[in-house]
C-alpha cells in the first residue's frame, strides 16, 4: 500500500473496554479499524480481507494463564498470511512465552496497560516493515515472471523434423529462469545446426547472458563456414559481453543427412554421445575452452560419419549430476548405458525413458537445470 494510505488494522481482544480504548486511539491517528473478540473472529476476517497490521491479545476467555490459545492462533495466522505484521498484547508474560510467540510469527510486544506513544511507535514500525516486505515479494514475483518470459524466449518455438531425422527435447529448470539453452537451426537441403549450452550461475543475469548467446548463434551460424568458425566468433562475442567469473559451456554441430556427416566443436560442454545401431558409443569431445574466458582461443573441430540407426544425445550436467539420497550422481556412464539398451527406440521415447529414470533416481527432486536433446536417424 502507498505510505499515505490509512493503515488497515485488525484488533483482537476479548475485553470490550480494551477494544474501545484502542479503537478511539487509533482512529484519532487515521487508522482504519476493525475489531473482533475471539480467535475465530480473527481467522474469519483474515480469510476474506487484507490488513496492514494485526494487534492481538495472547490470552482469551478460554485460556487466561498459559497463552496457548493465542499461540495456536499465531500458527493458523501464519498459514494464511506470512507477511502480516503481528503485534501481541499481554498483561503478563514470560521469556518462554515471548520466545515461542516470536517463533510463531509475532513481530513485537505491547504490555498492558500500554503507553500510547510507545504503542503508536511500535505499530508504525511494524506497518512499515509489512509494507516493505509485501513490496519486496511483489517485485520478486515480477522478476520471476520476467525471467520466465526470458527463458521461454530462449527455446525454439518449434523443432524442425526433416526426412530421416527425428528430434525430441526437454528442458526442466530447477527454477526460472533456466541457465540451460538449446536450439535447432534448419539450413535447408537436409542440413541442421544443433547447439546446447549451460551458463555458470542462475537467475536473471544468467538468462541475459544466455539470451546474448542465442542471438549471436542465430546471427553468426548462417554465415559461418564451419562449427569451428562459429565457435571462434561466438567466444569473442561472449568475452566482450560478460563479466569476470562468468562463462558458458557450449556445443555446436552441423548435421548433413544427405552427405551422412556431422561436424562439431565443443567448448567445455558435457561431451554428447553418438550411440550406433551396433551399440558402439562415440563421445564428441573435440573443441576447446569454455566460452568467455579466453577471447583468442583457437578451437578444434571434429567430424564423424552418421548412419541410419544412430542416436545422438546432447545433455547438460543437470541430467548426469542428479543425485539420490546417498548423494550419488546419476552419472554419464548410467545415462549412456541406458541409451545403449534403448537405442532402437524413437527419439521421443528414448528421451522420456531417460528423464523418467533420472527423476526416479533423484527421488523426484529437481536439483539443477536439466536439458536433454535426442536425435534419431533413420
Amino acid at each position: 500500500m502507498p505510505e499515505s494510505k490509512a493503515p488497515r488494522t485488525l484488533i483482537a481482544d476479548d475485553q470490550p473496554d480494551v477494544l474501545e480504548a484502542l479503537r478511539l486511539l487509533l482512529k484519532s491517528e487515521g487508522y482504519q479499524i476493525e475489531a473482533v473478540n475471539s480467535p475465530a473472529g480473527v481467522l474469519e476476517k483474515l480469510k476474506s480481507n487484507s490488513y496492514d497490521l494485526l494487534l492481538m491479545d495472547l490470552n482469551y476467555t478460554r485460556d487466561t494463564t498459559s497463552g496457548e490459545e493465542g499461540l495456536d492462533l499465531l500458527t493458523r495466522i501464519q498459514a494464511i498470511d506470512q507477511t502480516l505484521p503481528v503485534v501481541a498484547m499481554t498483561a503478563w508474560g514470560s521469556i518462554e512465552l515471548a520466545v515461542e510467540a516470536m517463533r510463531r510469527g509475532v513481530r513485537d510486544f505491547v504490555l498492558k496497560p500500554w503507553e500510547n506513544p510507545r504503542l503508536l511507535q511500535t505499530l508504525r514500525s511494524q506497518i512499515r516493515w509489512g509494507r516493505q516486505k509485501r513490496n519486496e515479494i511483489r517485485i520478486e514475483k515480477e522478476e520471476v515472471e520476467d525471467a520466465r518470459a526470458v527463458g521461454a524466449a530462449l527455446l525454439p518455438q518449434s523443432i524442425p523434423q526433416l526426412p530421416g531425422i527425428e528430434i525430441s527435447s526437454t528442458l526442466q529448470p530447477a527454477r526460472p529462469p533456466s541457465g540451460d539453452y538449446f536450439d535447432v537451426l534448419d539450413f535447408g537441403a537436409g542440413k541442421l545446426g544443433l547447439c546446447i549450452a549451460d551458463v555458470v550461475g542462475k537467475g536473471v543475469s544468467a538468462a541475459l547472458l544466455m539470451s546474448n548467446v542465442q542471438a549471436s548463434v542465430r546471427a553468426l551460424a548462417p554465415d559461418s563456414a564451419t562449427p569451428r568458425d562459429l565457435m571462434i566468433k561466438l567466444n569473442r562475442s561472449v568475452a566482450r559481453n560478460t563479466t569476470p567469473g562468468k562463462f558458458v559451456t557450449f556445443f555446436y554441430c552441423t548435421l548433413d543427412r544427405v552427405a551422412g556427416r556431422l561436424h562439431y566443436a565443443n567448448a567445455g560442454h558435457s561431451a554428447p554421445a553418438l550411440v550406433r545401431e551396433s551399440g558402439e558409443v562415440v563421445r564428441l569431445e573435440a573443441g576447446g575452452a569454455v566460452l568467455g574466458v579466453f577471447p583468442e582461443w583457437n578451437y578444434e573441430q571434429g567430424e564423424i560419419e552418421i548412419r541410419a540407426g544412430d542416436r545422438l544425445l546432447l545433455f547438460t550436467d543437470g541430467v548426469t549430476e542428479a543425485s539420490n539420497i546417498q548423494d550419488e550422481e546419476f552419472g554419464e556412464e548410467r545415462l549412456i548405458g541406458l541409451a545403449s539398451v534403448l537405442r532402437d527406440r524413437s527419439a521421443a521415447e528414448l528421451k522420456d525413458r531417460i528423464m523418467q529414470a533420472v527423476t526416479h533416481y533423484a527421488g523426484g527432486r529437481t536439483q539443477d537445470d536439466a536439458t536433454l536433446v535426442v536425435v534419431a536417424l533413420s
